[in-house]
């Protein structure tokens, strides 16, 4: 669950995918960048006019220079994606200025296509494994490597700055290969990704002497022992911007990272891990007053230093912060230390308690001085009257998560209607929500809909399964259907509980906008998947888990597939027949059946995960073992 975590809006992407068949009609061009050629000569001498011979340019030529000085203007890959489709020329033009580059899942193109169609890229952004990844549905080693990426680009892109990559699997050697390709390189991303260390961090550090970014956020690092924040060069001033190493699992270098914060006077983004305590935050804060974002590391009494002894003034180091407007961390935190962080709470928009095991009155003493806090995470050891202090506070939150303390079930969880429906009453202005308890109501689900119909995002995870609506014992389906009813602008949905058709049936009636959704241990028949597919049209990715759809219910989508991103369907009833009558049906669609050890031992004839995408390239080539492709 802790992946959730990662970005404020996991996925904030409101285009549809890149779609890059216009790389078979691209094609490499020199245009001149005047509108008519001139050439000419004096006719005779004398005082006489002159006599120009003018060539006139040809009408696609200035139609493309005008195009291209127009495109620049459009920033959004919707608006980008939406000019490459009126024309030939248009898509032409319009791949040579694109000069940023999003791949929504690695499989879905080569990186020689996409290279070869978009030339003058300088920032590219890569999704590999899809979302249920997170919660060890997927057997590892599945693929989404970076290995050919970076390999097409270190020819293709020697002028490349920016790379974020999600859930990829990215080793040592292409971290090298990055370093060594790429002279203006700034700024480097890795969430979720895993495979390399801390050897590559190092070569990165002392190679890109331009490096403004290095965020590593929720990433798995093997266990290497090579000090790589030592590796930023010691001399001249740092570019250095925004420095992430929080998810690293091993203690650093505290004097080199002292040194690097005091020659990186641009620094505004400093996240810690849990190494590092709080009195050397204090040494790094004295540092860098001018830091807007701080992931505090370890938030507790240093190692040999007694809670009441003689500490620094952590009070004061935070009020030198005048910037500050984002905190997060608090990793094995001590809530006596809370205190400190009041003189910045009054200009926060974003606080991270994801974290921190503190109760009701611990939150309340931070809370009721955050009045402009937009962003909230939090852990559900808070309370219904924690959450309720928050309502009465926070008027102008727009985002809020809270995340299980002990995600088990059948337990009884500290967090419930209460505490959603004074969100709702308190919080008008909230557009993301992510919510996990152990029961909830239909009422309160429909109070939030009406108090909230700015919401994008609802993801309510009831964690026991098949739980009806605990004060009526019906099912939870009119307060999803509330919720899709209601909330107009909602693009994202994450249902649970006990529902049966007549939710789904909500959701493909008035869901029209939605395109992520996320089913878990929840449904009654076929005709439920029925209606979603049918009845969503801007469905872009559709992930199910312990559900009792079928065969009939994928093949009710044969006319939606090509339009997704990718569909996931695990520990569902899905039979091999009914999947490869969808591999040939759709050939240009990707059709992956995963199985695992269980799977084989018990000769069990349904399939455990499917996973379909739509692929320019057909079947990928690096598939494991244990990943069957249909075609």
């Amino acid at each position: 669950m802790r992946k959730d975590r990662t970005e404020m809006s996991e996925d904030d992407d409101r285009s549809p995918p890149l779609d890059l068949r216009g790389a078979d009609i691209a094609e490499s061009s020199s245009k001149t960048r005047n509108c008519s050629g001139v050439t000419g000569s004096v006719a005779g001498p004398g005082p006489g006019p002159s006599s120009m011979d003018f060539q006139a340019p040809y009408p696609d030529q200035v139609l493309e220079n005008v195009l291209e000085n127009v495109l620049q203007f459009l920033s959004t890959r919707r608006d980008r994606n939406a000019a490459s489709l009126v024309c030939k020329s248009w898509c032409r033009v319009e791949a040579l200025t694109r000069s940023e580059l999003f791949i929504g899942n690695c499989y879905s193109v080569s990186p020689r296509r996409a290279t070869a169609r978009f030339a003058r890229v300088q920032a590219v952004a890569i999704k590999g494994r899809p979302r249920f990844a997170d919660f060890n549905l997927m057997p590892p080693n599945w693929g989404a490597f970076f290995a050919p990426w970076v390999l097409a680009m270190a020819t293709a892109y020697p002028w490349l700055e920016k790379v974020y990559l999600k859930r990829m699997s990215v080793s040592n050697d292409d971290l090298t290969l990055l370093a060594d390709s790429f002279p203006s390189f700034k700024e480097l991303v890795l969430v979720c990704c895993d495979g390399f260390g801390t050897g590559g961090l190092a070569v990165v550090a002392s190679k890109c002497r331009l490096l403004r970014v290095l965020d590593l956020i929720e990433s798995e690092l093997s266990d290497e022992d090579v000090d790589w924040i030592a590796c930023f060069p010691e001399s001249g001033t740092s570019c250095l911007e925004s420095l992430i190493f929080d998810c690293v699992e091993r203690p650093i270098n505290f004097e080199a990272l002292e040194r690097l914060v005091i020659r990186s006077p641009s620094l505004k983004k400093l996240r810690l891990n849990r190494f590092v305590s709080i009195g050397q935050l204090y040494r790094l804060m004295v540092r860098a007053p001018q830091l807007t974002h701080i992931g505090t590391g370890a938030f507790s009494a240093p190692e040999g230093v007694a809670l009441g002894d003689l500490e620094p003034d952590y009070t004061a180091a935070f009020a030198a912060c005048k910037s500050l407007v984002c905190l997060s961390g608090f990793r094995e935190i001590l809530a006596d230390y809370l205190p400190a962080i009041h003189p910045v709470c009054a200009n926060l928009t974003s606080l991270n308690f994801s974290y921190a095991n503190i109760n009701a009155e611990q939150l309340k003493s931070v809370i009721l001085h955050c009045h402009k806090l937009q962003t909230f995470w939090v852990l559900d050891s808070i309370c219904d009257e924690g959450l309720q202090a928050v309502a009465a506070t926070c008027k102008d939150l727009r985002e809020l998560r809270v995340f299980p303390i002990d995600a088990q079930e059948d337990i009884e969880g500290p967090v419930s209607e209460v505490g959603l429906e004074a969100i709702s009453e308190g919080c008008r202005k909230l557009q993301s929500i992510l919510y996990f308890c152990q029961h909830m109501t239909n009422a309160a689900v429909k109070t939030m809909s009406n108090n909230c119909p700015d919401l994008e995002v609802f993801r309510l995870c009831i964690m026991g399964r098949h739980r009806p609506d605990h004060l009526t014992d019906e099912p939870m389906d009119e307060g999803f259907g509330a919720i899709v009813m209601n909330c107009k602008k909602l693009t994202r949905l994450a249902v649970s509980g006990l529902l049966t058709d007549r939710a789904f049936n909500y959701i493909g009636k008035y869901g029209k906008l939605v395109r992520t959704l996320s089913v878990a241990f929840a449904g009654d028949s076929d005709m439920g998947l029925k209606y979603v597919l049918e009845g969503c049209p801007r469905l872009q990715k559709l992930e199910i888990r312990d559900s009792p759809f079928g065969d009939a219910a994928l093949l009710s989508g044969l006319h939606h597939y090509y339009n997704m991103r990718f569909l996931w369907m695990s520990s569902c009833s899905l039979s091999p027949p009914g999947c490869q009558e969808i591999a040939r049906a759709l050939p240009r669609l990707v059709v992956e059946v995963i199985s695992n050890e269980t799977d084989k031992l018990n000769g069990d004839d349904t399939v455990d995960i499917l996973y379909m995408y739509r692929s320019l390239e057909g079947p990928r080539e690096d598939a494991p073992g244990f990943v069957t492709i249909l075609q």
